[in-house]
């Protein structure tokens, strides 16, 4: 399904008074507004391929029907995000869920969608059909070499996916771990996983970036082999310059201070990127900005400062991400709203007033500093990210839009009520 450009430009009319109004009024009070409005307009936030169809637990999953059935009809359903909000211009594949049968077929099909194709993604969590050997123990860590060669080659036949398919970086998260002590020798595995990624960072093009993924806890509940930000940080150290620490919000114990990682590794230049969602009490994988909006825009003002200070390009020196999975929602629905608020919180960090924070900082003037960020966080920017949309070519109400022009139904009567995704 595409959405006529036509038909987004019908119903923006509907809006566009109203929208007027408002973006008059935020205009007339904000500074270098043509320059937020560009930056806007400029950020891309890649949807993965996994998050396409609806996600599920370990006891269940309620498909939402209309679900794309192959890589082909995800690429289609990115495409409509983009239609809608012109900010979801790129997807993410995971292999070997999304292999390309014909990688020029589908390179054609993502640019006919004004879509490009970000990191690709590996997959030794789980074992495959016909898979010649188990990860029930570990990948990368594996006490065996054989599995750990078998974890190496199937990195290095990612990367030659991502290479035919334009893609830039390799995602490489493991579950590796140990649920009991006396399970592995930790310094041992740290070695071996090591080595294997070394074999990897050398069958990495010139141009291209390994992101190493940490998480906290689980699968495994008593280590995790890249469990904090402290581990990948090694990790990437140690390989070289194409290795950097890949940030997801939902990967850390409850009650980090993301904001301070994130500096941290900017500052260093180390830090590749984020996969966005939201959690409650671990990694919930939320909708982006559902739970604790406010700690996203203490990221992207951190974000918005170092970037500025290393003169990087916010839109494409890291990469943007959403990894969410969308239990009880319309899995598009849910895209729709955290490209959303990825752009509010980003919106709200570009009109932190920096001279007044730096000379309350200074200053040692801790209420100013408080003032001054709560001043531009509590600034309603939705009127600036819908004018961004418009003068690119979106739809003005994007979740509206999708609703009024009934598209999960008419994905319903292409695809069917009972189809899945692979994915989450």
């Amino acid at each position: 399904m595409k959405l006529a450009k036509q038909l987004i430009q019908e119903h923006n009319e509907s809006f566009l008074a109203d929208h007027k109004k408002q973006f008059d009024f935020i205009a007339g009070n904000t500074s270098d507004v043509k320059e937020v409005i560009q930056k806007l307009v400029d950020f891309q936030v890649a949807v993965p391929s996994w998050a396409l169809g609806s996600g599920g637990t370990r006891f269940g999953r309620f498909p939402a029907g209309g679900e794309p059935r192959n890589l082909e009809e995800k690429i289609e359903d990115v495409g409509l995000l983009h239609a809608l909000n012109q900010s979801s211009g790129a997807i993410s594949l995971h292999i070997p869920w999304d292999i390309p049968k014909d990688a020029q077929s589908i390179k054609t099909l993502a640019a006919m969608h004004g879509l490009k194709f970000d990191a690709v993604n590996s997959n030794t969590f789980q074992d495959q059909q016909d898979q010649a050997l188990s990860y029930k123990f570990g990948s990368l860590q594996h006490v065996d070499k054989a599995v750990r060669q078998q974890a190496i080659d199937h990195n290095i036949e990612v990367i030659r996916h991502g290479i035919d398919l334009g893609s830039k970086s390799l995602t490489v998260w493991l579950a590796d771990g140990s649920c009991f002590p006396g399970q592995l020798n930790f310094r041992k595995t740290f070695q071996r996983t090591l080595e294997s990624l070394q074999s990897i960072y050398a069958a990495l093009p010139g141009d291209w970036k390994m992101f190493i993924e940490y998480k906290a806890f689980e699968p495994n509940f008593y280590s995790m082999t890249v469990g904090d930000w402290g581990q990948s940080y090694l990790y990437a150290s140690k390989l070289g310059p194409k290795a950097f620490t890949l940030v997801d919000l939902g990967h850390h114990l409850p009650n980090a201070n993301i904001e301070q990682i994130v500096s941290l590794l900017l500052m260093e230049n180390k830090l590749a990127g984020f996969h966005f969602n939201d959690s409650k009490y671990g990694d919930d994988d939320l909708t982006v900005g559902s739970i604790n909006p406010y700690q996203l825009f203490l990221i992207f003002n951190e974000l918005v400062e170092g970037m500025d200070a290393r003169g990087m390009n916010h839109a494409n020196d890291l990469g943007w991400m959403i990894d969410a999975s969308h239990n009880v929602k319309d899995p598009l629905e849910d895209l729709l709203q955290s490209v959303e608020a990825i752009l509010i919180a980003y919106a709200q960090a570009l009109l932190v007033n920096k001279k007044e924070l730096k000379a309350a900082q200074d200053a040692n003037d801790v209420v100013k500093a408080q003032e001054v960020l709560q001043a531009a966080y509590r600034t309603d920017v939705r009127p600036l990210i819908a004018e961004a949309r418009l003068r690119a070519g979106g739809a003005l109400q994007p979740l509206q839009i999708f609703r009024n022009l009934k598209v999960r139904e008419q994905l319903i009567k292409e695809r069917g009520k009972k189809t899945v995704a692979t994915g989450l």
